[in-house]
């Protein structure tokens, strides 16, 4: 009896071992370690990850939930309150994630415009244990109003170091994530996460909506690349010069003008005779 135990158990051991090998390894919500919901509640997202309170409630800057009366672009419709509740702050603030094991991580930030409608009046930095690693954030400039935008950031940790962007810095095991005050309003964050793996392995958004090109554009645009490079570029400037801004402007050539020729007919009319009777006298 003891025996078939032991078989069993090794046989389930070996496909468990195969079913991860098939799997690519551990799963998404597997290799996240740290999450939380700036400015919201605790939520799951659809790919299994946890996301926590905000830590900073009460503590840090404000939260605001101002972003719920909208619907959020690229994103699942379970998800979008991951974008529609966010913290801000009045000056620099930030989280501080335990890391204790070393490897290749990805930060990843999300991000939605729900109060501005245009660029330049929400511009902050973010920086990774003191190194600058998103300058001069616009949302609305990335992606505009109510459409959600993720900033991947990748970073790996060895023997006591943290390297970033082509930077190095001493590693204590804490990551600080801080949103740096800028000129225009102030910074802001909707929900980050830290997770084993490179940007590769971050799921992405859906395709944004803005970017989709209409059908009888594409298929000038294909026909043009069929052809010499000039070809190309004349197809394409036809294609912009049909877009037009406005009423469309009068023919100056199109109006009626016999109203004014009548008067110089009469005028001529009575002057050719006086001057002939003057001629006579």
């Amino acid at each position: 009896m003891q025996l078939v135990v032991g078989l069993v158990a090794a046989v389930l051991s070996l496909l468990a071992e195969q079913s991860c090998a098939d799997s690519g390894g551990p799963s998404l919500a597997d290799r996240v370690i740290w999450a939380v919901n700036a400015g919201g509640e605790a939520h799951v997202d659809v790919h299994g990850i946890h996301f926590k309170k905000d830590p900073l409630e009460g503590k840090v800057g404000k939260s605001s939930d101002y972003g719920l009366r909208l619907p959020i672009l690229r994103s699942s419709p379970d998800d979008q309150v991951l974008y529609q509740t966010e913290r801000y702050n009045e000056d620099t603030f930030g989280y501080d994630i335990p890391i204790r094991e070393e490897g290749d991580y990805s930060l990843v930030m999300k991000y939605a415009e729900v109060y501005f409608a245009q660029s330049q009046q929400k511009v902050f930095d973010v920086r990774l244990n003191g190194h600058v690693v998103v300058k001069d954030l616009d949302i609305f400039e990335r992606v505009g109003h109510s459409t959600a935008h993720d900033e991947i950031v990748s970073f790996s940790i060895r023997r006591g170091k943290l390297s970033v962007q082509g930077e190095v810095s001493t590693f204590n095991g804490k990551l600080t994530v801080e949103f740096v005050k800028g000129y225009y309003d102030n910074p802001k964050v909707c929900a980050l996460y830290v997770m084993k793996g490179t940007s590769e392995d971050v799921p992405p958004l859906q395709p944004h909506p803005g970017l989709e090109k209409p059908e009888e554009d594409e298929e000038e645009e294909e026909e043009g690349e069929a052809g010499e490079e000039g070809g190309k570029k004349k197809i394409l400037v036809d294609i912009k010069s049909r877009v037009q801004s406005g009423p469309r402007t009068p023919n100056p050539y199109a109006a009626d003008n016999s109203s004014l020729m009548f008067p110089i007919l009469v005028a001529f009319g009575v002057f050719i005779p006086t001057l002939f009777c003057l001629c006579r006298l």
